[in-house]
């Protein structure tokens, strides 16, 4: 486990997912069918604390720079529109297939080469998107945040959230609450030490 000095940076790596209640971020073979199409008006008990988690509409525009692997990419470079205009966005690829002709991103080779990089060109709050990606920098000690939206759904194979960390990660609950179509969205800070 490669584990990076969290002091000698001056962004903050945040992740933003979502998840089936029993852990899987998409089913084996990538599909989000699940997430993106959660049925409506169920009656699901929605509530609103003096303390909620973070909503996409207000963690997004505090994002400056974005992080994702290889396979996020290529999902994301399938849409009809870019998502990201107007942000620095890199890729975390190791493989040859990397998108290295897209002018839109940067491709970084390692976990090492991506910190170098976002305290090179100053980044101060970064989106770390990808299963892969966000299980790398949690294992290193470098994510700063997760917000998790869990969805009103079993799937009982897929895509693990979180995989093998080598050691517990102490979390502190910094919001919660359920939407109206039954996400349970939770943010949490992660603890060193």
């Amino acid at each position: 486990m490669t584990t990076l000095s969290p002091q000698r940076r001056a962004w903050r790596a945040r992740a933003f997912v979502g998840a089936s209640l029993d852990g899987y971020l998409a089913r084996p073979d990538g599909d989000l069918d699940w997430l993106t199409s959660l049925p409506e008006d169920v009656g699901h008990a929605a509530t609103r604390g003096e303390h909620p988690g973070l909503e996409w509409e207000t963690f997004f525009p505090e994002i400056d720079t974005l992080l994702m692997g290889r396979e996020t990419y290529e999902t994301v470079a399938g849409f009809e529109e870019w998502p990201f205009t107007g942000l620095r966005v890199l890729v975390l690829s190791a493989s040859d297939a990397a998108p290295t002709e897209d002018g839109r991103v940067r491709v970084v080779a390692g976990l090492v080469q991506a910190c170098d990089l976002l305290d090179e060109v100053g980044a101060r709050e970064v989106y770390v998107d990808g299963g892969r990606t966000v299980q790398s920098f949690l294992a290193a000690g470098v994510l700063d945040e997760i917000t998790v939206s869990t969805a009103p759904v079993l799937l009982g194979a897929g895509r693990r959230l979180f995989g093998g960390l080598g050691a517990d990660v102490q979390l502190r609950v910094l919001g919660s609450h359920v939407t109206a179509d039954g996400l349970v969205r939770t943010t949490w800070e992660v603890r060193r030490g």
